[in-house]
C-alpha cells in the first residue's frame, strides 16, 4: 500500500458537485492499493498514519500525532499512486489492485483508522472525485508498506 499524507488546516472531497465527506485540522490521505497487498499492509500504514508526528507541539517542532490533537482524516481511494511511468508517456498500472482485492482493503483502511478513535471522512471507491484542501505547511509525505521510499 502507498500514501500520500498531506496535513490540513481543512479538506472535503466532492463527488457529482455535492460534498460527499469533510474535514477540519487534520491530514489527507490518497491511498494506493497494490494487487500483492495484504491485512499485514493495511494494518501497519493504518497504525503509522495515525502516529505519525507530523504536528507541532508547543514549541513549533512536529512532535504530535493525528491522535495527540484529536485530528480528522479524509481518506480517498488513488490507484494511480501505483502508476507507472518508466516507460513510454502514458502510465501502466498494472501493479494497482483490481477492484475485487482494492475495495475491500480501502473499505477495511478506513474502518481500522475508524477503530483507532480517529474521525474519518472518505471518497466513493471508483468515484469521479474532486479533492479540495488547504495544505497545511505545506507538509506532504509519502508511505509504502514495503518500505520502498
Amino acid at each position: 500500500m502507498r500514501a500520500v499524507i498531506q496535513r490540513v488546516r481543512r479538506a472535503s472531497v466532492r463527488i457529482n458537485g455535492r460534498i460527499h465527506g469533510a474535514i477540519g485540522h487534520g491530514m489527507v490521505v490518497l491511498l494506493g492499493i497494490r494487487g500483492s497487498d495484504t491485512a499485514t499492509d493495511r494494518q501497519w500504514l493504518a497504525e503509522k498514519t495515525v502516529n505519525l508526528r507530523i504536528f507541532e507541539d508547543d514549541q513549533g517542532k512536529m512532535n504530535r500525532s493525528l491522535a495527540d490533537i484529536d485530528g480528522e482524516m479524509l481518506i480517498v481511494s488513488q490507484f494511480t499512486l501505483y502508476g507507472d511511468c518508466r516507460k513510454g508517456r502514458r502510465p501502466g498500472f498494472s501493479s494497482a489492485a483490481p477492484q475485487e482485492i482494492a475495495e475491500p482493503l480501502y473499505r477495511q483502511f478506513i474502518q481500522e483508522v475508524q477503530d483507532k478513535k480517529i474521525r474519518v471522512a472518505s471518497g466513493i471507491f471508483q468515484a469521479a472525485m474532486e479533492v479540495e484542501l488547504i495544505n497545511d505547511g505545506p507538509v506532504t509525505l509519502l508511505l509504502d508498506s514495503e518500505k520502498l521510499f
